[in-house]
């Protein structure tokens, strides 16, 4: 499932975005605030990313993506790239295991192991926070 963004000429908007995720929203919020203030010099962009995926919106710092939030019809989904160093480190926490079953399972790149949680409600949202702060501190 792509994006509910698709139209390349048209960035979306925080009303689009309230429109488009429905309740959901305010868990986009929290956590976009969240890794903010857990790194106050990041900075957000939509990016599109083609016909294929649509609209997407990263929080970076100076050189990499911290997470993505993926847009899509009355739900989200967040992505992270993982490198091996922040891999351990997850896996020696408590987050949950079907996070770590995902992400042990992910293809290795050169830049990581990536993963995609999708968000329906709030089940995921403090493995979710701490996801984004393995991730600002690798």
């Amino acid at each position: 499932m792509k994006s509910i963004f698709i139209d390349k000429n048209i960035k979306p908007i925080t009303k689009d975005l309230e429109h488009g995720l429905g309740e959901t929203f305010h868990i986009w919020k929290s956590f976009e605030d969240f890794t903010k203030n857990n790194y106050p010099n990041a900075t957000s962009e939509w990016k599109f990313s083609g016909e294929k995926f649509g609209w997407s919106y990263r929080i970076k710092d100076n050189k990499r993506v911290l997470i993505y939030l993926l847009p899509r019809d009355k739900f989200f989904k967040t992505a992270f790239v993982f490198g091996q160093k922040a891999m351990n480190q997850i896996l020696e926490s408590n987050i949950s295991e079907a996070i770590k079953t995902e992400l042990k399972a992910a293809k290795p790149y050169v830049e990581g192991r990536g993963i995609r949680i999708e968000i329906k409600n709030q089940s995921n949202f403090e493995d979710i926070q701490k996801l984004i702060k393995i991730k600002i501190s690798n």
